[in-house]
C-alpha cells in the first residue's frame, strides 16, 4: 500500500505541468493533437510506474486517414491509459461530468478537446452527443465505453444504444475495442492493484452508412458486441 501511495503522488505530481500544457495549448492547437500529446504522456507515466505493457493487435485496421468511433468494453480506470496508448489515433473521449470538477486535469478535459456528458440532465447529453458527432464528422475520433459503466464482476455487461446513435449521426465506421486483463489489475470499488500486461484487440472497422431504424441500430449494437465478445477474456 505504501509502494502503491507513493505511485500515485508520483502520477500526481505529473498531472500538474502535462495539465497545464494541455489546457494552454486548446485554444492554440485547435487540432488537439498537443492536448492528445498530453494525455499520452500522462497515460504512459501511469502505466510505467505499475510496471504495466499494453500489447495491441489489429492495429492494421486502422487507417491513418480515416477517423472513427471506438466502441470498447469497460472493466477497470485502467482501461483508460490503456486505451490512449493502445490505439494508434488522436482519440477524444466522451466522459461524465463529474471528472471535470478535479482541480487542473479536470479542467483541462472541461475546457479541452474532451467531450463531457451530464447524464442527470437528458437533455444536456444530447446536446453533448450532438456535439460529439459534429466533432467526428469535422475529422475526429471518439472512444466510448458501450457498457456505460465498469463491470463488478469481470464479464461483459450489456451494451447502451447510445454509442452506436452516436456513431450513426455522425456517419463513420465503428472500430470494436477489446481491453483485456484490466480487470484484475483494479476492480470497481478497490483501491488495490495488481499489475499485470494488457491486451487491446481492434476489429476491422464495421461501417454505419445506410442504418436506418430501431432494428437496424439494435443489429449494429450486436454486431459489435459479438466481435469484442469473441476476443473478450471473461475475468469473472
Amino acid at each position: 500500500m505504501i509502494l502503491t501511495a507513493i505511485r500515485v503522488f508520483l502520477i500526481g505530481l505529473a498531472a500538474i505541468p502535462l495539465s497545464a500544457i494541455a489546457l494552454f495549448s486548446t485554444p492554440i492547437d485547435r487540432t488537439g493533437r498537443t492536448f492528445h500529446a498530453m494525455s499520452r504522456a500522462w497515460s504512459q507515466i501511469i502505466l510505467f510506474l505499475f510496471g504495466i505493457k499494453v500489447v495491441t493487435k489489429g492495429g492494421e485496421n486502422v487507417d491513418p486517414s480515416q477517423h472513427y468511433i471506438y466502441i470498447s468494453n469497460h472493466a477497470s480506470a485502467f482501461d483508460i491509459p490503456a486505451a490512449v496508448n493502445g490505439i494508434p489515433d488522436d482519440i477524444r473521449f466522451v466522459l461524465k461530468k463529474e471528472l471535470t470538477r478535479i482541480p487542473l486535469w479536470g479542467w483541462a478535459l472541461k475546457y479541452g478537446h474532451y467531450i463531457s456528458i451530464d447524464r442527470g440532465k437528458a437533455r444536456d447529453a444530447v446536446k453533448s452527443l450532438e456535439e460529439a458527432a459534429a466533432r467526428m464528422r469535422n475529422g475526429a475520433s471518439v472512444i466510448l465505453f458501450a457498457e456505460g459503466t465498469r463491470t463488478r464482476d469481470g464479464k461483459l455487461q450489456p451494451f447502451k444504444r447510445g454509442a452506436f446513435t452516436l456513431a450513426i449521426k455522425a456517419g463513420i465506421p465503428i472500430i470494436p475495442v477489446t481491453i483485456n486483463n484490466t480487470f484484475k489489475i483494479m476492480r470497481k470499488g478497490s483501491w488495490q492493484i495488481t499489475p499485470s500486461d494488457i491486451e487491446l484487440v481492434l476489429s476491422k472497422p464495421v461501417p454505419t452508412n445506410g442504418v436506418v431504424g430501431k432494428d437496424a441500430v439494435q443489429q449494429l449494437m450486436e454486431t459489435v458486441r459479438a466481435q469484442i465478445a469473441s476476443r473478450y477474456i471473461d475475468q469473472g
